[in-house]
């Protein structure tokens, strides 16, 4: 009889204990599983499947046209966006001697070069869409107005300064 007391003392001491931890809570715990990422549900359509950049991969440059007009608004949007994703590498004056440029060997394009300004609208905004050489895609940092924006600032430059 003590026996089967001590063994449903032992069985009640043990289902309280394990009804007091909850496993399942536990794992749910940022401590627990630091590194793993929850993502959120996504609904039906959010995503797109048609046009982006792979869009613009496949579009024919032929056909590729600046939409902003070549006018004191989209060179001073230009100027501002070439300030922010191109005077590192390329420099205040378009000719490849900027601050992080100067580190590159061979150094950057000068943009005012004839080399560049050949190229039509649709060649240098592809060229700073997805790279070439070197050069970084922006095509995922610089909205696509910018982008066209700074072709207008690099035609300019090189207007200003009589190279072309």
């Amino acid at each position: 009889m003590k026996i089967r007391w001590q063994n449903t003392v032992c069985l009640m001491v043990g289902i309280s204990i394990l009804w007091g931890c909850d496993y399942a809570r536990m794992r749910e715990q940022e401590s627990i599983r630091t590194y793993e990422t929850s993502m959120p549900e996504m609904v039906q359509g959010t995503v797109p499947i048609q046009g982006g950049l792979q869009g613009l991969r496949e579009t024919d440059l032929e056909d590729l046209k600046n939409p902003l007009a070549y006018e004191g608004a989209s060179i001073d949007q230009g100027k501002r966006a070439y300030g922010y994703f191109c005077i590192m590498c390329h420099g205040p004056n378009a000719d490849g001697n900027g601050t992080v440029g100067q580190s590159f060997y061979p150094l950057p394009t000068n943009l005012k070069s004839e080399y560049v300004q050949v190229q039509s609208d649709a060649e240098l905004f592809y060229a700073i869409t997805f790279g070439i050489g070197r050069h970084p895609p922006l095509g995922y940092t610089a909205a696509g107005r910018d982008r066209w924006a700074i072709v207008h600032y690099i035609r300019f430059l090189a207007k200003k300064s009589g190279e072309n």
